[in-house]
């Protein structure tokens, strides 16, 4: 009775083993067979086909912005191989400040926003009624924001005092 326990077991722990490992092949095959999310037509961005070049990798900043990943302007600006740092800039303080206190190194006041878009598109102009580019063209915004800063100065205006790192991690920098 014993040795038919261990035979099961034995059994039960290969068919687990090979199931996991058939698991796991179908996963990467999947993953390899994906095609990239910024390679697809995205449903708001006013974009014509793919992309015929490199496209712009944001990957770096989606993880914590993952709200613009697809979003209009970002889709199509990617597609011509612009990416986020492109308009705001390395911005490497921001990205490795967990508590997301350190402003990104470029933003935009509505005031700035159209003659910044112009340094690329000189000859666009401005649909009658419309004051600004991303009137049109993506709603390029935080949806939800748990910090503001000044666009032209970077000073923190609110925070919601919300922190990731612990003032214990902090005294361990």
């Amino acid at each position: 009775m014993k040795h038919i326990r261990i035979c099961l077991m034995t059994l039960v722990v290969a068919a687990a083993a090979i199931g996991v490992a058939a698991c796991r092949r179908g996963a990467e095959q999947a993953v390899e067979e994906e095609p990239l999310l910024l390679l697809e037509d995205q449903g708001d961005a006013k974009v014509s086909g793919g992309s015929s070049g490199p496209v712009a990798d944001n990957s770096r900043c989606y993880v914590c912005h993952i709200n613009f990943d697809g979003e209009g302007l970002t889709a199509m600006h990617a597609k011509g191989d612009v990416g986020c740092e492109d308009c705001h800039g390395a911005s490497d303080k921001h990205c490795s400040d967990e508590d997301n206190i350190t402003p990104p190194d470029k933003m935009f006041a509505k005031a700035a926003i159209n003659s910044f878009c112009k340094g690329c598109h000189p000859n666009s102009k401005l649909s009658e009624g419309k004051n600004y580019c991303v009137e049109c063209h993506g709603k390029h915004r935080m949806e939800h924001r748990t910090r503001k800063w000044d666009k032209e100065t970077g000073e923190l205006l609110e925070d919601d005092k919300v922190r990731m790192l612990t003032d214990e991690m902090l005294k361990e920098k």
